[in-house]
């Protein structure tokens, strides 16, 4: 399993946010923000392989950016943010990050799950 996992709960229907793309991205000092890997959340609104084990994880900021918008799109729902982006810090990188989003179309709340 990925280092950092995420998982979409669409709070107002019940049910997972299958569909979404999600892109991880690094703080660098140099380059600023940098994607280092994407994915789409699946049926059961998860993304579990950002990283593999043989990659490189290190301590520092991260951040998680959520393409709402044509999730809500597609189900034809007016959306207030169409884009969700959570920061978080990595300080042991040993450690597994799970990043949960509960959503709907005018609200989000975020916590680090295990």
């Amino acid at each position: 399993m990925s280092a950092v996992t995420t998982h979409v709960l669409d709070v107002s229907v019940g049910k997972p946010g299958m569909g979404i793309p999600v892109v991880l991205e690094r703080k660098t000092h140099t380059s600023g923000w940098q994607a280092i890997a994407d994915g789409i959340t699946n049926a059961d609104g998860r993304v579990n392989d950002f990283l593999s084990t043989r990659e490189a994880f290190l301590p520092g900021h991260y951040r998680l950016i959520f393409e709402t918008g044509p999730y809500f799109l597609l189900s034809n729902i007016e959306c207030f943010f169409p884009q969700v982006t959570i920061s978080f810090v990595v300080k042991d990188p040993m450690q597994h990050y799970h990043v949960p989003l509960l959503l709907s179309p005018f609200g989000y709340t975020t916590y680090r799950g295990s």
